[in-house]
């Protein structure tokens, strides 16, 4: 696939360019992959395409190999949602962010293992990355195991000054980390 960033067994994972706005559009809309990000309400066109895919391709261009990369399923180039690695613009640039979103019909299936798995794989090998980080509300038990399923452990449980409230965020976020030394392990 043109614009291959990583391949998996069963993935194929490319940089985000302003073209996939649509793809974007069409996996913010399903209330069940906004369920844990905002309650279920769908990102408009217009922010996605004014505010987050700016933003979205921003962190390639400042932090290069790293960024935002939409991933298909190898065999029938089905979109299945997206990855990122990425530092935090105020953290150490060799301490990236893992983070994923993907289509209902790719839960449950491992691909977000597998493709969380590749990136952390990439950040020790290739980009010098210290320690690789995640994190998703307590309730997310989905997300958590596939963080742990990567090879991350979690380090804290933190409360988080969120705008509006969902459902489950009383109970708060929890991060996940894996330092270079234990993934050698």
């Amino acid at each position: 696939m043109a614009g291959t960033f990583l391949e998996t067994e069963r993935l194929t994972l490319r940089r985000l360019t302003d073209s996939d706005l649509d793809l974007l559009v069409e996996l913010d809309a399903d209330p069940a992959v906004m369920r844990y990000l905002t309650g279920g309400a769908p990102n408009s066109r217009e922010r996605l395409a004014t505010d987050f895919l700016p933003r979205m391709l921003s962190h390639g261009q400042r932090f290069p190999g790293y960024g935002f990369f939409i991933a298909h399923e190898k065999t029938s180039g089905e979109f299945l949602g997206w990855f990122h690695l990425r530092p935090d613009p105020d953290g150490p640039d060799d301490e990236p962010e893992l983070g994923y979103r993907l289509r209902q019909s790719a839960w449950g299936k491992g691909y977000a293992t597998e493709g969380s798995r590749a990136l952390v794989e990439k950040a020790f090998t290739e980009l010098g990355a210290k320690r690789v980080y995640a994190s998703t509300m307590v309730v997310n038990t989905g997300s958590r195991r596939v963080m742990e399923k990567a090879g991350l452990r979690q380090v804290r449980t933190y409360f988080e000054d969120w705008p509006e409230s969902i459902e489950g965020s009383e109970h708060g976020d929890v991060e996940y980390s894996l330092d270079r030394s234990e993934w050698r392990k």
